[in-house]
């Protein structure tokens, strides 16, 4: 700038030869300076500052941040209540022996199912229309609270035991057995399950569960004539009652049969400790050859007296047999007589009163508990029934005889 103002002092500075400047020289020289001022001043002029730029605060794009990544806002710490409580410890962990696993503990509370029928004495009908609070449950003599019940009518699984030996006037009890088995068999529904077996000295599955009745009577019809004389009833029914027991849900026996046993390996006190321990398996046991025994009792004699006491203890043994189990005995003495029992058979099969209980005696030690059950009024008298005139009517509660407790170990 001071370079720029010497020069036009110097250009106006000079003369003309004549000692005074050219006035046509000064002309133009006021002219250029005039000219020349307007930018002299313009750069003179202090220049306004530029604004700073500022960063770029949009979001960088896909594949890492911008160089400036603006300003980092740090949220401020919460802080804690006044009343707020501390923390609460860490559990403290819990570290099993070497060589020890992981081990659970289960409390099993024990329950107990009994199932009951109610029939009429005269006509064993069943009786319907009961109520919970009409029954009483005793174990051991203590009064149990039923904490379920239901009316139950379902489909059978059944084993049928049929005596088939060539021993005395075999042909005629062989008849009976052969009438019963077909009553039986009359009787049964498509959704029922049924296998046969017979026994004399030994044991044979003549056809296994099946729900084909066609099958079932045509292995009844199998039978005509038998090997052995010797009857090993004992044997027979521990080895259904063991087949049976691999099955799940309620099962039926039927054991048609005179009774007496001549050659089993079993004693009398083991068939029973084996009955006692059945849990959900009911016996129905039904008697042949008494039209025989009928025309031949009483005769005298000592085979004759012997004769008699061994029908005499088979009949206790196959009403020992049912009772313990809930079930029931038939001692028919003619043919015609079958299709009504069976028909009883299969009512009390089919419609039983199921009550479910906890007993007051929760020990597993193994031990037989006593079953007895009542019936009872809503007052808690004994339950009285009355026909349409009145007249009062005898029933029958059947229900099995006791069970016996898990073993702890079980």
């Amino acid at each position: 700038m001071l370079l720029n103002t010497e020069v036009a002092m110097s250009a106006i500075s000079r003369k003309s030869p004549s000692g005074f400047p050219s006035r046509r020289f000064n002309g133009w020289l006021v002219l250029l300076i005039l000219a020349i001022a307007p930018l002299v001043r313009a750069q003179a002029a202090p220049q306004p500052p530029q604004p700073q730029q500022q960063p770029d605060q949009a979001a960088p794009d896909a594949g890492g941040p911008s160089a400036d990544s603006g300003v980092i806002a740090l949220p401020k710490k919460k802080e804690p209540a006044a009343d707020e409580p501390p923390p609460a410890p860490a559990a403290p962990k819990i570290k099993n022996p070497e060589g020890m696993g992981n081990v659970a503990l289960r409390i099993e509370v024990p329950e107990v199912t009994v199932d009951v029928g109610v029939l009429l004495e005269k006509t064993h009908q069943f009786v319907p229309g009961l109520k919970p609070e009409n029954f009483h449950v005793y174990e051991d003599g203590v009064l149990q609270k039923v904490s379920g019940f239901k009316r139950v009518e379902a489909p059978i699984t059944a084993l049928l035991i049929c005596e088939f030996a060539s021993n005395g006037v075999w042909w005629v009890k062989a008849d009976d057995m052969l009438n019963a088995a077909y009553a039986f068999a009359e009787q049964l529904r498509p959704q029922d399950y049924v296998a046969l077996m017979t026994f004399d000295m030994r044991t044979q599955i003549v056809t296994d569960f099946t729900q084909d009745k066609r099958q079932l009577l045509e292995a009844i019809h199998s039978l005509v004539i038998p090997a052995f004389s010797e009857t090993n009833v004992f044997d027979a029914l521990y080895e259904g009652i063991d087949r049976l027991e691999r099955i799940d849900g309620r099962k039926y026996i039927v054991l048609i049969a005179t009774g007496r046993d001549t050659m089993s390996k079993l004693t009398f006190d083991k068939i029973q400790k084996k009955v006692k321990a059945t849990q959900d398996i009911t016996i129905f046991t039904l008697s042949t050859g008494g039209m025989l025994r009928a025309m031949t009792e009483g005769r005298g004699g000592m085979m004759g007296s012997i004769r008699d006491m061994d029908y005499l203890q088979a009949d206790n043994e196959m009403r020992t047999f049912s009772s313990l189990t809930g079930g029931a005995s038939y001692f028919p003495r003619f043919a015609g007589e079958m299709p009504d029992i069976f028909r009883q058979i299969n009512q009390n099969i089919r419609s039983k009163y199921q009550l479910v209980y906890r007993p007051t005696n929760a020990k597993l030690d193994g031990t037989y508990r006593k079953l007895r059950v009542e019936l009872v009024d809503d007052e808690g008298r004994p339950l009285r029934m009355q026909d349409e005139k009145n007249k009062p009517l005898k029933f029958d509660i059947i229900a099995r005889d006791g069970y016996r407790a898990r073993q702890e170990v079980e």
